[in-house]
């Protein structure tokens, strides 16, 4: 049965991991087993954290909501993994000053 898509957004890997828990594991097709198999491995923050730190990157350092994404899925622990998530097309320079922000906020969020 074909599906209509309602709504298109980036999401994180600890939303999709939550989305799939909530859902019956017996009514989870075989796609969706293997994301929730990889959600669960790779999954670096809380579900419910996740969107509160996409916001809060987005807000904060006024990243767009993909950068802020990728940033919650990598959990980078340096300024220099940051910088690569940050350094590419015609984005303005981001200093080192905000950087440490950036990553003093993922440290917040990160867990142990």
């Amino acid at each position: 049965m074909p599906r209509k898509v309602l709504d298109q957004r980036s999401v994180s890997i600890a939303e999709v991991k939550t989305v799939l828990k909530k859902r019956n594991e017996a009514e989870l097709d075989q796609f969706q087993k293997r994301t929730l198999d990889y959600a669960t491995k790779f999954s670096k923050i809380n579900g419910e954290e996740a969107p509160k730190l996409v916001e809060k990157l987005m807000a904060d350092f006024s990243v767009s909501r993909s950068e802020a994404v990728q940033l919650a899925n990598c959990m980078p622990s340096s300024i220099e993994e940051c910088r690569t998530f940050l350094q590419y097309g015609k984005r303005k320079l981001i200093t080192t000053r905000e950087l440490e922000g950036l990553l003093k906020v993922l440290n917040e969020y990160r867990e142990a």
